[in-house]
């Protein structure tokens, strides 16, 4: 496979968002041992099995994936480049927390990168785009009124920003912006947790797409800007109503 051709079922192919985002890099779709571990305890770390702050047992992982430790603790290092994972000395592997200041800069930066990606695939139009982008704010809607729907709707415009990123025909721009993708996709399953904010999101992906259709680059980034910015809000404030770490209930 080209490194811009898109799945047979781009919404659906690699099942598992780390297992997505580790195949995004990649000419070989085929993952190595620690590849599939740390997919399988980065997908436990996004819906929430694990949680922020959370020790991380070499140990008890190779005893569950029947590997010596060698293959956890390169499945960490992987997960711990995607910023899922933190390894602090002495004391092992954590689950990464979650910050308010973390979650802006992020925001702000994959904001900046993705209006390139949009303004690169208007000057030089890809075939596929329109129709990924249809068929992406398609599955958005289906899945925008379903009442638990929110990690996979999270889930569905984190692959969709891969998508396009990959057809935008610059390699490193594409690795920047897919590169910021696991740390984003924590913070956009808050924020778009609820059925009113995926509601309105969705609304916002159709009327970019409509944009662009109609040749409107300059609509489509501001929404598309206005889409993030309104998920990076919801998700400080949902954040910044959780008690704080160590406190009473």
């Amino acid at each position: 496979m080209k490194s811009n051709d898109i799945p047979a079922d781009q919404f659906t192919a690699w099942e598992g968002a780390v297992a997505f985002r580790l195949f995004a890099d990649q000419t070989d779709p085929t993952l190595t041992v620690p590849e599939q571990i740390a997919g399988r305890i980065g997908d436990r770390i996004l819906g929430g099995q694990m949680a922020p702050g959370e020790r991380i047992g070499e140990q008890e992982l190779a005893d569950e994936f029947a590997v010596s430790r060698g293959p956890i603790r390169e499945a960490l290092r992987i997960l711990e480049r995607e910023g899922l994972v933190t390894i602090l000395a002495r004391r092992g592997a954590v689950v990464t927390e979650l910050s308010t200041t973390e979650l802006r800069e992020l925001m702000e930066i994959r904001g900046g990168l993705f209006e390139l990606v949009v303004r690169k695939l208007a000057d030089q139009p890809h075939p596929e785009l329109l129709p990924l982008l249809r068929a992406g704010t398609e599955r958005l809607q289906a899945l925008a009124t379903e009442t638990d729907a929110g990690g996979e709707y999270a889930e569905t415009t984190y692959r969709l920003l891969i998508l396009c990123a990959r057809l935008a025909g610059n390699q490193r721009l594409q690795r920047m912006l897919t590169g910021l993708s696991l740390q984003t996709l924590r913070y956009s399953k808050l924020g778009l947790a609820s059925v009113a904010r995926r509601e309105r999101s969705a609304r916002l992906w159709q009327e970019a797409t409509d944009a662009l259709a109609a040749g409107d680059v300059d609509r489509m980034v501001r929404l598309t800007r206005q889409r993030i910015e309104e998920s990076g809000d919801e998700a400080v404030r949902q954040l910044q109503s959780r008690p704080a770490p160590g406190s009473a209930p």
